[in-house]
C-alpha cells in the first residue's frame, strides 16, 4: 500500500495539496500511488508562474518511461511558484513525492474548491 499522509488533502486525479508557508498558498504534487503507477519520471512540464487556473484544468504534465500523464489543478487560483529543481532531477517525484518532488504552488482564489478535496481516508478508499 502506498503512503497517504493524513495531513494532506487529495484530488480524485491523484494530486495532493498541502498548506505552504505563506497564508492562502498551497503546494501541489502527485501522490505516491500516482508516481508508482507512472514508473520512472524523466520530465516535468510546469505550469506558467502568474497564470490563473481553475480546479480541474490541465496545467502541465509528467512524463515517465512508461507514459505521459496530465497534471490537473486540484484547486483554483494563481500559480505562484514551480519546483525548478525538477528540471534537473525529475526523479525526485519518485523518491520523495510528498517532499522534494512537489510540483507547484497556488495562491487560492476566493472560491478555490479546496473544501471539495478528499481527506486521506477518502483518497485511500478510492485509490486502494
Amino acid at each position: 500500500m502506498s503512503s497517504i499522509p493524513a495531513e494532506l488533502k487529495y484530488s480524485a486525479e491523484h494530486e495532493w495539496v498541502a498548506d505552504a508557508e505563506s497564508a492562502g498558498v498551497v503546494r501541489v504534487g502527485i501522490t505516491d500511488f500516482a508516481q508508482d503507477a507512472l514508473g520512472e519520471v524523466v520530465y516535468v512540464e510546469h505550469p506558467e508562474v502568474g497564470s490563473t487556473v481553475s480546479a480541474g484544468d490541465v496545467v502541465g504534465e509528467v512524463e515517465s518511461t512508461k507514459s505521459v500523464s496530465d497534471i490537473y489543478a486540484p484547486v483554483s487560483g494563481e500559480i505562484t511558484a514551480v519546483n525548478e529543481a525538477l528540471n534537473d532531477e525529475p526523479q525526485a517525484i519518485n523518491s520523495d513525492p510528498y517532499g522534494a518532488g512537489w510540483l507547484f504552488e497556488i495562491a487560492l482564489a476566493e472560491d478555490s474548491g479546496i473544501d471539495a478535496l478528499l481527506s486521506a481516508e477518502q483518497y485511500s478508499q478510492q485509490a486502494g
